[in-house]
């Protein structure tokens, strides 16, 4: 069975984050670090239940909300110098790609449902 894009894209970036995560220094590991990657795995896992739910909106709507916290946690750890610029943009554009597709999927939910 193929994937939805949206989880194969989000599975890839934990893959490529979670080992850089890691290796942070201890000051920002278990505070920032611990956060972001329960954040990228809280992610992958409500779109994959939402992939089966009949409720697809209820459970996709707040990962905007989720993702932006994301984009300022990467900032963040560029800010704080602990990760280099070219880290930091591809960070960015794989969260930005991510957020393209969901706001994709929201949008084909809505006309799918009309709101009440």
């Amino acid at each position: 069975m193929s994937e939805l894009p949206i989880i194969q894209k989000t599975y890839d970036l934990i893959k490529w984050y979670v080992p850089i995560l890691n290796r942070l220094p201890r000051s920002h590991k278990f505070m920032l670090g611990d956060r972001m990657i329960t954040g990228l795995y809280d992610l992958l896992d409500t779109l994959i239940i939402a992939k089966y739910s009949s409720d697809k909106l209820t459970l996709l709507e707040p990962l905007n909300s989720k993702l932006d916290i994301l984009r300022h946690q990467t900032r963040l750890l560029f800010d704080f110098q602990l990760i280099k610029v070219e880290r930091y943009e591809y960070a960015g554009q794989l969260i930005n790609d991510i957020g393209t597709q969901l706001g994709g999927w929201v949008e084909q939910q809505r006309k799918r449902k009309p709101r009440t």
